[in-house]
């Protein structure tokens, strides 16, 4: 019995060694961003089973092992850098690297651009993301294989022609047949430069208005300095309760002009009047108000230098890119999994995915089971130093009842020696 003693003892002191270690670990990375705390689970070891057949077993057991070192996957301290580049996590989710060694994924997302303008982790893992825009609505794509997010910053960026516009219209149905109301509407052409056209509603009776859509003739081929060029006309009609029912005689659907092709030697290129919201509602009202235009939307943008980065809740990251134009350069991606504590730590504040883990689930923030981010701030360690003092003093006085136990012990088997004198 003596020497089942001192295995169980033995045992006992290198659990509770571990434990300490798996403590001191916690604590060491206390101030580490993004850091995750482990925790021990014990376990008793296998049983002697010292019972007869048919009676209540009688076991002496054989002492403890840990059974498992978990991380502690809980919300950490969110705290602000005023550093464009990074990014916290506010909930569930990792970031995704890829390097030399594969991807691999982390909660730290103090992220920096490096000399060729790709954004990395601060051990040099490239940050992935979806970096594709859809020439049309200017929206990042977020289907597919992420890849490495790079933008240059202070590198001058190509413009984009302008190929949509919308505006939220109410045109007077108390305004005389005759009546006319105009709203200037910026787009920019293939090259960048800015061209101010004219749309100008003219009511034809009741419910009736036209629409004449011109730019100025002095930037168009073909066209007569301070005559207006024509993009195109239509007309638009009003039910009574003012709203939309009809476009150039047929159902309320978007209007397709072609521009010009401008002076400047910018070619011509399609442009989309958006007469219907993303909810497929009229953009056009008509009732018994004064005419005007709450709002213009419009894409399209002039060529500039990429600066002042900054990333949204969902990830997308934007740039001012000259005087009042902001670009979405890309978004990054992030990774779930069904069970984060099957990941395994590889050092510098990331995470290797296992079979354990299940199968990466890959998305944008505010997505599935992905929190959503903090942009110009920092996940700072969820270690809890209250916590942590005390299962340390639990650890040491664990080590000690052991040790305690191997000395008492040792003494048996030395008085069952001194029997025989």
């Amino acid at each position: 019995m003596a020497v089942g003693s001192f295995s169980a003892g033995l045992s006992g002191l290198n659990a509770n060694a571990k434990a300490l270690s798996v403590v001191g670990n916690n604590l060491a990375n206390l101030n580490t961003v993004g850091f995750k705390a482990s925790t021990v689970t014990f376990e008793d070891l296998v049983y002697q089973s010292a019972g007869a057949p048919g009676e209540n077993p009688s076991q002496i057991g054989l002492g403890v092992g840990i059974g498992q070192v978990s991380s502690v996957f809980s919300q950490g301290t969110i705290e602000a850098t005023r550093i464009a580049t990074n990014v916290a996590i506010q909930g569930d989710g990792f970031f995704m690297l890829d390097g030399p060694e594969g991807p691999s994924y982390t909660r730290a997302g103090a992220f920096a651009f490096n000399a060729a303008g790709t954004l990395v982790s601060p051990d040099g893992q490239e940050v992935q993301g979806f970096t594709a825009i859809d020439p049309v609505t200017q929206q990042v794509i977020t289907t597919g294989q992420p890849t490495s997010i790079t933008v240059p910053p202070g590198v001058l960026h190509a413009p984009v022609a302008t190929s949509q516009i919308a505006t939220l219209t109410n045109l007077d149905a108390n305004a005389a047949v005759g009546s006319t109301f105009t709203t200037s509407i910026q787009l920019f052409d293939s090259l960048g430069a800015s061209h101010v056209t004219t749309m100008t509603y003219t009511k034809t009776g009741a419910g009736a208005w036209d629409y004449a859509m011109t730019a100025n003739g002095a930037d168009v081929v073909g066209g007569t300095p301070g005559t207006p060029f024509s993009l195109g006309t239509g007309s638009l009609s009003f039910d009574g309760t003012g709203t939309l029912i009809g476009v150039n005689g047929g159902a309320v659907a978007d209007v397709n002009i072609v521009t010009p092709a401008w002076n400047n030697g910018a070619t011509a290129s399609n442009l989309q009047w958006d007469i219907l919201n993303s909810n497929a509602v009229p953009n056009l009202t008509s009732f018994a108000t004064p005419s005007s235009t709450a709002s213009i939307v419009r894409n399209g943008s002039a060529a500039g230098s990429v600066n002042n980065i900054t990333i949204n809740s969902d990830g997308s990251i934007t740039a001012s890119v000259g005087a009042g134009q902001t670009l979405t350069l890309g978004q990054l991606a992030m990774v779930s999994f069904n069970n984060p504590n099957g990941l395994v730590k590889l050092g510098s504040n990331r995470f290797g995915d296992t079979p354990a883990a299940g199968v990466r689930n890959v998305g944008v923030a505010g997505t599935g089971d992905r929190g959503t981010l903090i942009g110009g701030a920092l996940e700072q360690s969820n270690v809890d130093m209250a916590q942590e003092f005390t299962q340390m003093i639990l650890a040491q006085r664990g080590y000690q009842a052991n040790g305690k136990l191997i000395t008492v012990s040792d003494q048996l088997l030395l008085d069952t020696l001194n029997m025989k004198q």
